[in-house]
């Protein structure tokens, strides 16, 4: 979201990248000479020493709750925290199922803090634009049966009521079987993501050795997933860590999952 807007010069540092996942050719130009303060998640310590006027961070996003960095840890160093919108419901469950406004409204008001409204606005309005043309096309093929496979073995990790994949789902003709799921970001059961039937799968490919195939394979030697539709047509598709977590590659994986989806509309 930042690269997206240009704030390279205000950025003093990144962390939580290189630890989780890796990253591409075109976020590495992006990133230049910027400096990463800690592969996984940060310390007080990793943020005081580049003395930053602002912490763009999430729960789970750089945050736990009750963990040592917080924005009530953050404040008396007089350090800001803007927070991901997406993660907010892990401390107030009172919060709307998510939608691609998750994205939007964190962009809008990512410009306002950098006085980059204009600029913001356009890119939200570019992707909406886009949105609408993947959605004229995807037409009437609605109502998919997505299953996210994120990673786990004895319980798979997948995208819930509140996370943005369920939203990206939604918008490219499908719908996620574990959007009753009461989280963003979580585990459930085999037997419960068997007995749904998926159609269509989402993979996240972590970009390790194995990647999506090591998932696939997973699930066509599973007793109950081998079993379903999506998995007997191996019908799915792999997307990065950056296209499933709120961030302008959601636009572009969208149109990904509505291709894969429904071929014929395309």
């Amino acid at each position: 979201m930042a690269f997206a807007l240009g704030l390279q010069p205000s950025i003093v540092g990144l962390t939580g990248i290189t630890g989780w996942y890796k990253v591409g050719q075109e976020f590495k130009a992006a990133q230049g000479d910027i400096p990463e303060l800690a592969p996984k998640y940060p310390t007080i310590e990793n943020l005081v020493a580049v003395e930053p006027d602002l912490f763009f961070a999430g729960w789970y996003y750089g945050m736990k709750p009750g963990g040592d960095v917080t924005p009530d840890t953050l404040a008396p160093y007089g350090i800001k925290t803007l927070l991901l919108t997406e993660s907010c419901v892990h401390l107030d469950k009172n919060r709307p199922a998510a939608s691609m406004e998750l994205l939007f409204g964190d962009m809008r008001r990512l410009g306002q803090v950098f006085g980059k409204e204009a600029e913001a606005n356009a890119l939200v309005e570019g992707w909406q634009n886009d949105l609408a043309a993947i959605e004229a096309k995807v037409g009437d093929n609605r109502g998919t049966r997505v299953f996210l496979y994120d990673s786990g073995d004895d319980k798979p990790f997948t995208a819930g009521k509140f996370a943005i994949p369920t939203a990206m789902i939604a918008a490219a003709g499908g719908e996620n079987i574990m959007a009753d799921m009461e989280t963003s970001w979580g585990t459930t059961d085999w037997e419960t993501v068997a007995a749904r039937n998926p159609e269509f799968l989402v993979l996240l490919d972590y970009q390790d050795d194995a990647g999506d195939a090591k998932l696939l394979n997973f699930l066509e030697q599973h007793p109950a997933m081998k079993e379903t539709d999506a998995v007997r047509n191996k019908r799915f598709v792999a997307l990065r860590y950056a296209e499933l977590t709120p961030g302008p590659a959601n636009i572009e994986a969208i149109d990904k999952i509505a291709r894969a989806m429904h071929p014929e509309a395309f």
